[in-house]
């Protein structure tokens, strides 16, 4: 799968950019500011229907204006795909396949995409939430019913803490959101504790090739494994803790409250990691993605690398660089070129951009 051509309407600083892939390859370069990660978020947005940067689809219209537009054309499986999605400042949304309106499922559906920002580099000293975000993402991108399962868990959850705010509350509903969440919740999990185990596989590999030594686990904080056992631990835990959510007036048991565990040679890595051990971790994390994306759908996602090669040393760069598969398209930002060797850039397609405008 490859994205030949992106066009961009008042996103952001570009009132008008059209951009071209005809390589495998592509580097935008620009100072900072200038809307090279524009560029890539974009992109990242067709295939979430969500900006990694921030939680508000309006941040992305250009000052203003009343709304921005991105078009695509994919090419997938030897077929090509037009993609145009709308958003208007009064949040009217528009998206076609096609020129052919369809659902946001539907749209997401079409784009696969790995994102490696310097964002991603804090996954280690981030918080619960923030290792969560990641997770679900990439589940939901193998997944795509995953996403429906996290929207009716939290809506379950977001009506069980309505509940507990209130003066009286009702006993009975009380035990029914939570026979909801557990059969909701047990899912999530399972599917959370299944993907950390299959991206584990690759990426203690990646790593320990990348370290020399080092040995790395994940772990999800439930510790039960099939789905009867991990609904039964949930309904346990509701009840031991059922005072604490009334007294504290909210759910305190459930996914939403889960965290993933990174141990380095056994030690917490959220912890006692180094700088340099949290880019390999990190490192590892990505690539793995890449590969599961592959094995799971039959092709590589689009590979976005925004400005993070200036944070990693010789020997990660170089890594990085040399483990992406020739077939795998890879869009990367950077101030300059200098982070380059020539035997890298001859099959490059370089574009530099300034105050959102694009030359090649």
């Amino acid at each position: 799968m490859i994205i030949k051509r992106l066009g961009l309407k008042n996103y952001r600083n570009c009132e008008k950019l059209e951009l071209l892939f005809p390589t495998n390859k592509t580097l935008i370069i620009g100072k900072n500011a200038q809307g090279k990660t524009n560029i890539l978020e974009s992109i990242y947005f067709l295939s979430d229907l969500k900006s990694p940067r921030t939680s508000s689809i309006s941040d992305l219209i250009k000052i203003g204006q009343n709304g921005f537009e991105i078009e695509a054309e994919i090419e997938k499986n030897d077929t090509d795909i037009e993609l145009d999605y709308l958003y208007t400042s009064d949040k009217k949304r528009e998206s076609k396949v096609n020129r052919v309106k369809t659902t946001p499922k539907n749209f997401k559906s079409v784009v696969k995409t790995v994102l490696f920002s310097t964002k991603d580099l804090l996954l280690l000293r981030g918080s619960p939430q923030d290792r969560r975000d990641w997770l679900d993402r990439a589940i939901s991108q193998i997944y795509p019913a995953y996403d429906e399962r996290l929207s009716k868990y939290d809506k379950i959850r977001i009506q069980k803490n309505n509940l507990l705010k209130q003066e009286v509350i009702d006993e009975s509903l009380f035990d029914i959101y939570n026979e909801q969440l557990v059969i909701t919740g047990a899912n999530i999990i399972f599917l959370r504790k299944k993907f950390l185990k299959e991206i584990e596989k690759t990426a203690s590999v990646k790593h320990k090739i990348i370290s020399n030594t080092e040995d790395f686990t994940l772990n999800y904080t439930c510790p039960k494994d099939e789905i009867e056992e991990i609904s039964e631990y949930l309904k346990k835990e509701l009840t031991i803790r059922k005072s604490e959510e009334l007294a504290r007036r909210q759910a305190c048991v459930g996914p939403h409250r889960d965290d993933i565990e990174l141990k380095i040679n056994g030690m917490d890595a959220t912890k006692f990691a180094s700088q340099g051990q949290q880019r390999t971790l990190v490192l590892s994390l990505k690539l793995s993605e890449l590969e599961i994306i592959k094995e799971k759908t039959g092709y590589y996602p689009i590979l976005l690398l925004d400005d993070v090669l200036a944070e990693l040393d010789d020997a990660r760069q170089n890594y990085l660089l040399q483990s992406i598969d020739e077939n795998t398209q890879t869009i990367i930002t950077s101030v300059d070129t200098l982070l380059f060797d020539e035997e890298f850039l001859k099959d490059v397609t370089i574009y530099n951009i300034e105050n959102g405008a694009l030359k090649k």
